[in-house]
Order: C-alpha cells, then structure tokens, then sequence
C-alpha cells in the first residue's frame, strides 16, 4: 500500500495538485488579460474578442474529447499530461512572440496569435481530462466516497494557480500610468510569465510521478493502456468498450446533421456549431456500447442530464474574461483601498476565496457525511446554479441607476466573485468528483472529454452572451467626443448620418442595442438579468430532478 499524507489522502494527490497549480497559473493568467489584448493591442472589437474568447474556451473543452480518446486508447494519462503541458508552454511563448512584434507587423501579430490559441487549445486537451481521470484512480474501490472531497482539495490547488496567474500576470501585462494610459506593449510580460509557469508544472509531474502518482497496491498510475492490470476494474466490469460500425457511423452522421442544423437553423457560428455537435454525438457514441449494464447506462445518463445543466453554469461563470473584465475596465471605480486596480485584476478574487473556502466546503462535506445528512451530488449542484443566479441578481440591482456616467463600486464586483466562488465549490469539484463515481473504467477519459464538452458549450454560450454587452459609459464619452448623441441614436430618436456610422465603427461602438432571443438589450441591468433567468430556471429544474437522478445513480452519492 501506498503511505499517506497525514489527511489520510494519498501523495500522490498533492504531486497532480501542483502540476494543476502551476498549469492553471499559465491558463488563468494568460486569460485575465488575453481580451484585453485582443482590443487593445490587436485592435479587435469588443464584440469580436469577446465572441473569439468563447469559441477559444469552448474548444479547450472541446479537444478534451479527443485526448481522452488517445490517452484510453493509445498513450496513457501520463504521456498526455506531459504532450500537454509542453505544448501550452509553447503556445504561450507564440502569445509573447505576438505581443513583442504587433506594433511593427499587426498583421504577423493577429497570425501568431491564432497559432498560440490553436496550440494551446490541443495542449489543454491532452492534459485536462488526463489528470483529472489519475486523482480519482488514486483512490481503492473501498474509499471512493473521498472523491468530493480529494477533488475539492485538487480543485484548491486550480484555483490557487488561478489566483497566482490573475494577480502576476496583470501586474507585470496590464500596465496603466498615473494617467491611466495602458501600456499596450507590456501585455507579452504576463505571456511569457504563464509559458515559465507551464514549463514548471510539467518538470514537476514528470519528476514525481513514478514515485507518487500510484495505485493504493503501488503500481504506476496512468500507464499505457497495454499494461492496465485487471485489478483496475469493478469485479464483473467490461475492460473494453464494444462499438459496432453502424454507430460509429451513425455518430459520424449525427455530427455532420447536428452541425448543420445549428450552423444553419440556429445561426451559430462554425466553431460554437462544432462544439455542440461533438457532445451531442459522442454521448451518443458512449451510450451505444453494447457492453454496457442497466447500472453503467443509468449512470452514464445522470453524467449527461448533470452535464446538461452545467453548460448554464459555465456560460454566466465566464462572464469573468469577457463582459465582466470590460465593465471593470470601463464602468467600475477600481478604487482598492487607494490603489487603482487593474481591471484585468478584478476577477482575482474568484481565485483568492477558492483558496480561502475549499478546505471548510471539503470539511463541510465531510462533516455532513458523517452524520449521513450530506446532499448527493445533484443537489449540490442546484445549489451552485442557485447561488449563481443570485450574484446576478444583487449585482443587476446595483447598475440598475447606474446611467450612462455613473460607476460600479467595485465592492458589488468582489461580492459578486465571492457568491460565485460558493456556487463553483458547490458545482465544478463535485461535478469532476460525480464523473470519476459513476464512470466505467474504460470510459474513464473519454467520460471526462464529454463532461467537459459541456464546459466548452458553457463557454460558446459564455461568448454569445457576452457579445450582447451594451454599451459601457466609456463608448457614450467617446461618442460625445466625435459629436453624436448615442443615447438618442439607440433610442432610434436620431438616424445617424453614413459619416457618423463610419466614425462609430472605426471606434468600435455600436449604433444599435444588442438583440438576444428576440429581445433587446437595453442597459446593463437588462444584461445582467438574463443570466439570472437562466441559470435561475436551471438550478429549479435540476432540484425537481434530484430524486430520480438519485435512483439512477444506484448508490452513488
């Protein structure tokens, strides 16, 4: 047997909480100041940055799928985590190269941007779902009931990554001088920063993980599938999965359907279309393995209905990168105890109260189980949307008189951050944790490549709504400054002049409010309610669900 730490958790589980420390600095920190990037130095539209940062998270959890499928199939979780972690320190270093030249060549620029997106994008699916899949093999068969709490513990060590990216990067990338004029240039600082921090994770597991990263019995955990002992596996589970040509045709063929109809009927752009389409017909896939028991398939199918909900969650959560970190930037007095922070700095404090709660919400747990009084899994999770949607709420009440001059007290903001910080214990970790319960073992990685691709549709979703921000007091000042009334020209009081219509576009301001499900958005508060509706409606839905999904988890908590 494996020795312990004195949590009674094994090591192995504090060697993947540092690598997923040191990889989330490099994914956070790079994300705390990419749109920023994006409009201030590449000179991309708000609504372009904010719709290209969506499909760019979506695709992160996209390629999941993918690298679930190698590491099953080919190369094992190890050899995937460290193919991961050396291409994003790759992709961040195109980000610095980009950064360093786009004031020479734009053009170059925006081209070696693209590349570092691409490069991270499968970089983050060959590690994601890997080292997710290894915390819940730490742990024997006996002890599964841990995993809420070992993934609260891991998802600490996300967030403290998180925390260290979102406060280093901004502070040496986002640069603004005592007249608040940002240094446009100083962006490659905070890329470079995330490229050293990836670099670090990856030396990390590679060092240790022979050592610590092992089975309770001792053996190397995440090795190549060739070499899966059958010890692994619940006593009468399937060791492979069965799928017959005619599904994976069938699969083939419902992607290809499911693209189009969302491409063309439901106007999506390609990237959101393809996102969609994929976890659509891989859950398909999964569920038509003909080995498959009446328990697995039951499982597998709350795995799917959770999952469902949680694309609501993601979609108002990353808020954070885009329409949040903009409303910082340009609504919001940044007034910290008489330093103007940066506003790319701003969701910091996610990062900070994840690090301060996630050991008492991992004791909480704990304590509720001991007492049998500890909610399944679902339930927590209704109760993460719930607390979301209520974020909103306060924070929609607060720019309700805001008008078009007036500014956010960044207190409402750092609330904002600390109730969604609740909602994500209650949700993401238990989510990762209900995965690694209710997965046959040869589902494993693949499992996890279809949880995520209900984060990535979170995150196309996440840019969508983004894209209908209204216009922040910053684009009214600029419009007064060019001489147009944009109040009067929203209210369609005023039709603007062909001039006018040039001057608004070349300072990338909208002469027309934004328009989501046949209603338009008027101001911010507006903005804000339409997250509340949404994941409001999800956390009602998933609580009426919660005890029949009980039943389907046979035992599950």
């Amino acid at each position: 047997m494996t020795k312990t730490a004195s949590t009674g958790h094994p090591k192995g589980l504090w060697v993947l909480f540092g690598t997923e420390m040191w990889e989330r600095f490099n994914f956070y920190g790079m994300r705390a100041i990419l749109t920023l990037f994006l409009v201030n130095s590449l000179m991309m539209s708000e609504k372009d940055a904010s719709l290209m940062y969506g499909a760019f998270l979506g695709l992160c959890y996209l390629t999941p799928m993918l690298g679930g499928f190698i590491a099953d199939r080919f190369l094992g979780n190890r050899n995937c985590i460290i193919v991961g972690g050396l291409l994003m320190a790759i992709g961040q270093l195109f980000l610095f190269f980009s950064a360093s030249i786009f004031g020479e060549n734009l053009g170059l620029a925006t081209t070696l941007t693209w590349i570092a997106l691409g490069v991270i994008i499968f970089g983050n699916g060959f590690f994601k779902p890997n080292i997710s899949s290894m915390v819940g093999s730490l742990y024997p068969k006996q002890e599964k009931n841990k995993l809420d709490t070992a993934f609260t513990i891991f998802y600490m060590g996300i967030n403290l990554g998180a925390f260290l990216g979102q406060l280093i990067c901004p502070i040496i990338g986002d640069v603004k001088d005592i007249n608040g004029i940002r240094d446009i240039h100083a962006f490659k600082w905070g890329f470079l920063a995330a490229a050293i921090a990836m670099v670090l994770g990856t030396i990390i597991f590679y060092a240790l993980k022979n050592k610590y990263v092992v089975t309770p019995e001792g053996r190397p955990l995440g090795g190549l599938p060739s070499k899966h002992d059958a010890s692994d596996f619940e006593e009468g589970e399937s060791q492979k999965a069965v799928f017959s040509q005619k599904a994976l045709l069938t699969s083939v063929l419902a992607f290809g359907a499911l693209t189009f109809i969302f491409l063309k009927i439901f106007d999506q752009n390609l990237i959101y279309s393809i996102i969609y389409s994929s976890g659509l017909s891989l859950a398909g896939l999964i569920i038509s393995d003909s080995s498959l028991t009446k328990v697995e398939r039951d499982r597998i199918f709350v795995i799917y209905i959770v999952a469902f909900f949680v694309i609501f969650f993601w979609a108002a959560f990353e808020q954070a990168g885009s329409s949040l970190t903009f409303i910082a930037d340009n609504q919001t007095d940044r007034n910290f105890f008489g330093w103007q922070m940066p506003p790319s700095m701003v969701q910091i404090f996610n990062g900070l109260f994840v690090v301060m709660f996630a050991v008492p919400f991992s004791m909480l747990w704990d304590y509720l189980r001991t007492k049998d009084r500890e909610p399944i899994s679902p339930m927590k999770q209704s109760i993460g949307l719930a607390l979301i949607a209520l974020s909103y709420f306060i924070i929609a009440f607060n720019v309700k008189d805001l008008g078009n001059d007036g500014l956010l007290a960044i207190k409402w903001l750092i609330l904002l951050y600390l109730i969604q910080t609740c909602a994500e214990l209650c949700l993401s970790p238990i989510g990762l944790s209900l995965v690694g319960k209710l997965s046959p073992k040869r589902f494993a990685s693949l499992l996890y490549g279809v949880f995520f691709l209900s984060n990535a549709s979170g995150y196309a979703l996440a840019g969508t709504l983004g894209s209908i921000l209204p216009a922040t007091g910053d684009k009214f000042n600029k419009a007064k400054e060019l001489g147009i009334d944009l109040q009067a020209v929203l209210d369609k009081k005023v039709v603007p002049t062909a001039e006018q219509i040039t001057l608004l576009d070349a300072n990338n301001i909208r002469y027309s409010n934004p328009v989501f499900a046949g209603f338009e958005i008027h101001n911010l508060f507006e903005f804000f309610m339409v997250f509340v509706v949404l994941t409001g409606l999800a956390a009602v839905i998933l609580f009426a669900l919660t005890p029949r999904l009980k039943k389907m988890m046979h035992g599950v908590r």
